[in-house]
């Protein structure tokens, strides 16, 4: 199956609309292709169009969260949510809301109640979750980039299954004002896009307003340091395709290419319990009123999943708090002024759309061990679009350390070469 790009034009406001029958074949969209918000004549993201996840308030619209019933209790949004307007007031046209996995509580894309959007490089296989719809809709190229979350992975694992960038920003540096929350200790906005240059462009607009983004420009980048430990998670064919990315990447940058541990198999398996602690203790705590009162459908993942946040002990909690101070001080030890920490996104490429909720589950499990990293400590994370397995993609994860956003989206944008972008 191929994808092509297509769009139409709106007489009236001349911004480039996505085509709908595109819309339709990639099931990536809850509402749209229509204007819903239209972007200012001017400004970094004028003359573009997007879509934003359905987590996100749209003036006009309710969020729906990737659950019926959700929907029908959500107000109609007198306003949109902050990172929403940030993109309208810099010329960016909203012309979709795309679907998530329910409450975002799921790595995986699908969705028993919307339908699964599809994977364009890979259409019999899953598209990633939480950031299902938007991954899709960047993917198949109905628009250049798209508005995410990530908690555990949401932006970063579906940008690795697909093949697009995709960047958690340093945590609390983007507002999640008007957003569904899941775990508010680890809960960013997420930016997906087919290019790195888009992707500095985009996430660009949304970290300028922070006090961050008003010091000196960051440094240039000097090492690039590749967490064979936190690799050795990964299945062995990712984790020698991604180590190759990463010699690539740093000759394209002039960096040196640096290998080291960042704790050791049994310290990662400390903070993967700590993280998987904090969040089923913060999802409870978000949503355990209204699923006990509301009793919503769910399907069969998330409702194992909630019922472990249900029995989940809130004074195991605070383990994540030490985690996060450990992984803060290994980077700090690991990685010399203006290194970057590399090692595989995920622990493999997309599984199949048929595969067993059991095996699922394990490679969930997999693949947190190594997203859980940048949670904990709060830190900036991009994957990049740079390896293959089988001819399917799998990401080149890049992690710095607080503030560090820019100095990977640098490195993003550099990367663009090394995909012909």
């Amino acid at each position: 199956m191929t994808v092509t790009d297509a769009v139409v034009t709106d007489a009236v406001t001349d911004a480039v609309l996505p085509d709908p029958a595109l819309a339709r074949e990639i099931r990536a969209l809850r509402v749209g292709p229509e204007v819903l918000a239209r972007g200012a004549a001017s400004g970094p993201l004028a003359g573009t169009t997007t879509v934003v996840k359905d987590l996100f308030e749209v003036a006009g619209h309710r969020a729906g969260a990737g659950n019926p019933d959700w929907l029908a209790d959500a107000p109609i949004a007198e306003s949109s949510a902050w990172a929403v307007q940030r993109w309208v007031d810099a010329g960016a046209t909203v012309a979709g809301i795309s679907h998530s996995d329910e409450l975002a509580f799921s790595l995986s894309g699908t969705n028993v109640h919307f339908g699964t959007p599809l994977n364009p490089v890979a259409p019999d296989r899953i598209p990633g979750g939480s950031s299902s719809g938007s991954v899709s809709a960047v993917a198949a190229g109905l628009v250049e980039y798209a508005l995410a979350t990530d908690t555990g992975g949401s932006t970063r694992v579906p940008a690795s299954y697909c093949g697009v960038f995709g960047i958690r920003p340093t945590h609390g540096r983007i507002p999640l004002d008007g957003a569904v929350a899941l775990a508010p200790h680890f809960d960013t906005v997420g930016v997906l896009a087919r290019s790195g240059d888009t992707l500095r462009a985009a996430a660009g607009v949304l970290l300028a307003s922070s006090a961050q983004a008003e010091a000196s420009e960051p440094a240039a980048a000097t090492a690039l340091v590749l967490a064979e430990d936190v690799l050795a998670l990964a299945d062995p064919a990712t984790s020698v395709a991604v180590a190759d990315a990463a010699e690539r990447l740093a000759e394209l940058l002039g960096l040196p290419l640096q290998r080291g541990e960042l704790a050791g198999a049994e310290t990662l398996a400390a903070w993967k319990s700590a993280f998987m602690a904090r969040q089923l203790a913060d999802i409870w705590a978000t949503h355990g009123e209204w699923v006990s009162r509301r009793s919503p459908s769910f399907g069969p993942g998330v409702t194992a999943r909630m019922a472990d946040a249900k029995a989940a002990d809130p004074a195991r909690a605070v383990l994540a708090d030490r985690a996060g101070d450990e992984v803060r001080a290994a980077l700090e030890a690991l990685l010399p002024s203006g290194g970057v920490l590399a090692f595989a996104t995920a622990s493999g490429p997309a599984p199949l759309l048929d595969l067993d909720t059991e095996a699922k589950g394990r490679l969930r499990g997999q693949t947190i061990g190594m997203t859980c990293i940048a949670g904990l400590g709060g830190l900036p994370a991009i994957s990049l679009p740079l390896a293959e397995v089988d001819g399917l993609p799998v990401g080149l994860c890049i992690v710095g350390r607080q503030g560090d956003d820019e100095l990977l989206l640098d490195i993003a944008a550099r990367a663009d070469v090394l995909i012909g972008g």
